[in-house]
């Protein structure tokens, strides 16, 4: 409990009032005591004839998963219990978790007699399951002349999980079949190794494909028509080491690299693959064996959202010998990592050699924005300019890296968080239709 705004003021009056009555004879000293009565009186009766915090009860509401990197809606109600008690102005003030970002004071609208009603929007920021285990309302009394704080105790459990928001509004089903049935399809259906159909043979096709024991059989020439070779091998190597904690955009790296990967997991299980997940930092923490099926996308959306952010130095070495000797058949590497010094770098390209000899290797990372506004920016003095030369060498190292995984065969993608998810669908498609894998 404590004071509003116009009992201060009312306090103020009185005080002047009194000092009045002290400096002029003509106001007489009882009046100065019969105003601050007055007020304690009527401080005491609002306090009386206002309702405590056990008449109100107070509700939130909204959804109970989102999508890292988006916002939702939720509500809070104030009900007075019973509906015997009008509800007033009131103002909740809520202590966000970590992985959610949203208003710290949410003012309540009256509605109507027994309630009061906000509507706001909060933002997930980071995977996990958070919690609010208590709300504190600030509750005007019906004379306004004193404002109660009252704890409300909850049990709200908010889970933040991979954004998939592309897969489940069908977006990426368009962008997969723009790919499948456009030109890429033409090779994919034409110069495959797995055998997909018989067609009648026409002029203008190659000889080379007539079946000559069905073509008698039928009467007629018939000629076979190829596909890409399917149920192949993905596997999603995360790294979740310190430096994909670095924003980008609003969101972690690894974060992004998470949409990405379930993106293609979803692209490849359409398509017939199967797909994996490692996840590692200083040391391997997780790996799950390729699977088909959606149901190995629901496994696949559970182990993304449950990862943790660590806050170790990758040991890229170790984590991709590992994976390695996991791997018992030729597959579909896709590296999601990141480096910054070129002693990382080093150990990481010896390491991709070496996994690229018996697997098809993708190096997935994302663009420095940093590095980037360093060299769009005007520089005024010595200092900034000296940033700037830094800036440029670091990416003039990050490129020489870049360049030396690109003639090693390593699929390279470096691009910025939106063009993220096309890169590296349009990569994995290019894979499959040169079936390389």
């Amino acid at each position: 409990m404590r004071p509003s705004v116009l009992l201060l003021v009312l306090a103020c009056g009185v005080t002047a009032f009194s000092v009045a009555a002290i400096a002029l004879p003509a106001i007489p000293p009882l009046s100065m005591a019969v105003a601050w009565a007055a007020l304690c009186l009527a401080v005491i009766a609002d306090a009386v004839i206002t309702p405590g915090g056990r008449r109100f009860a107070l509700h939130f509401s909204g959804a109970h998963e989102v999508f890292v990197g988006e916002a939702a809606r939720f509500t809070l109600r104030l009900d007075a219990i019973g509906g015997r008690y009008s509800v007033r102005h009131a103002v909740a003030r809520l202590r966000w978790p970590e992985g959610v970002s949203g208003p710290t004071d949410i003012v309540l609208a009256a509605q109507g007699q027994s309630h009061a009603l906000a509507d706001f929007t909060a933002r997930a920021t980071k995977r996990g399951r958070w919690r609010i285990a208590m709300i504190s309302v600030l509750r005007a009394s019906r004379l306004g002349l004193i404002e109660f704080i009252e704890n409300h105790l909850q049990d709200i459990e908010i889970s933040v999980v991979p954004n998939i928001r592309s897969i489940t509004s069908g977006e990426l089903d368009t962008e997969i079949a723009s790919m499948e049935f456009g030109e890429r399809a033409t090779s994919i259906h034409g110069e495959g190794s797995e055998f997909h159909q018989l067609r009648e043979f026409v002029a203008g096709m190659d000889t080379r494909t007539i079946d000559y024991k069905r073509s008698a059989r039928h009467g007629a020439l018939v000629a076979r028509q190829m596909q890409a070779e399917r149920n192949h091998s993905i596997v999603l190597a995360l790294d979740n080491g310190h430096l994909m904690r670095e924003e980008v955009d609003g969101l972690a790296k690894i974060d992004h690299m998470i949409n990405a990967g379930l993106a293609l997991a979803w692209a490849g299980i359409l398509g017939g693959d199967r797909v994996g997940l490692y996840a590692f930092d200083a040391r391997p923490r997780l790996f799950v064996p390729p699977m088909d099926g959606r149901r190995a996308f629901a496994q696949l959306r559970s182990h993304t959202a449950s990862l943790e952010y660590r806050l170790v130095e990758t040991n890229h070495t170790l984590a991709l010998s590992h994976l390695h000797q996991r791997l018992s058949r030729r597959s579909l590497v896709v590296v999601f990592s990141d480096f910054v010094d070129t002693t990382t770098a080093e150990l990481l390209l010896e390491n991709v050699q070496v996994l690229n000899r018996h697997h098809v290797v993708i190096f997935v990372t994302l663009r420095d924005p940093l590095l980037e506004r360093y060299h769009r920016r005007q520089s005024d003095n010595i200092a900034m300019v000296a940033e700037t030369v830094a800036a440029a060498d670091l990416e003039r190292e990050r490129r020489r890296v870049l360049d030396s995984l690109l003639r090693l065969g390593v699929f390279v993608i470096e691009t910025t968080p939106g063009g993220l998810r096309p890169e590296l669908l349009s990569t994995y498609m290019t894979i499959r239709s040169r079936e390389l894998i």
